[in-house]
């Protein structure tokens, strides 16, 4: 069993375990007992009541986030002839199909987006099982396989500039990067509120009951705050009015 170290228990301390934290005061909270030595990334986790094994309760979409979430996204695109060149042109880091599927199945994988164009699918298909465990896979549903060589630049300008994927995991939770440890409170506050309003429009319409239950906010190192639901939800619908 792991234990942790004198810093954990520290920030733990500073954290009432018994209580929901309005959003302002759990991104202060969370910014101050951030304790690790490099700029930590900052995570939302949503804990949905779903049942996984529904496919109309699957949840999966992305959204843009208004700050990004601090780190340089590396994208490939699987494309050929003047698509190729295009997404080149608009700042993709690596783009092609035969080559990159030969390197990807050899195990590399230094990217952290990928984009198909829709005529590819069939040669990129046979990485489902590589590209779908990692969550790398051009997917219709989350904008990345596209039709017109024309949208690239719209699909990579928002890749690189803050949009991010999300699903549930088996149990129903949603797991989602939406920023940096030193991100100002601001730019926590506004991506936090742009990713839950985002979620809150997915809720299937067989969910019954509560469909958000808890949201926790945490950064690499340390430890969960628990959010007010309620008042999270109803400031997110807000901040997008």
């Amino acid at each position: 069993m792991s234990k942790h170290g004198k810093k954990y228990a520290a920030a733990l301390a500073q954290v009432d375990e018994e209580r929901q934290y309005l959003p302002d005061e759990a991104i202060a909270l969370l910014k101050q007992i951030a304790y690790a030595g490099f700029d930590e990334t900052i995570e939302v986790h949503a804990r949905l009541g779903i049942d996984p094994r529904q496919a109309d309760q699957a949840v999966r979409s992305n959204v843009i986030l208004p700050h990004g979430t601090g780190k340089q996204v590396r994208v490939l695109v699987f494309a050929a002839g003047e698509a190729e060149r295009i997404a080149l042109d608009a700042g993709a880091d690596y783009a092609g199909t035969d080559e990159l599927v030969q390197q990807i199945q050899g195990g590399w994988l230094e990217f952290d987006a990928a984009v198909a164009m829709a005529d590819q699918m069939g040669k990129v298909g046979g990485l489902g099982r590589i590209l779908g465990r990692r969550g790398l896979m051009p997917n219709p549903r989350s904008g990345t396989v596209v039709r017109n060589p024309e949208d690239l630049p719209g699909v990579l300008r928002d890749l690189k500039g803050g949009r991010v994927e999300f699903r549930n995991d088996r149990t129903g939770i949603v797991h989602t990067t939406i920023g940096r440890k030193s991100f100002s409170e601001d730019q926590i506050r506004d991506n936090l509120y742009a990713f839950v309003d985002a979620l809150q429009r997915l809720k299937p319409a067989s969910i019954k009951g509560i469909y958000c239950r808890t949201l926790t906010l945490t950064s690499t190192m340390a430890p969960g705050i628990a959010l007010d639901v309620p008042v999270t939800l109803a400031n997110a619908s807000a901040a997008a009015a």
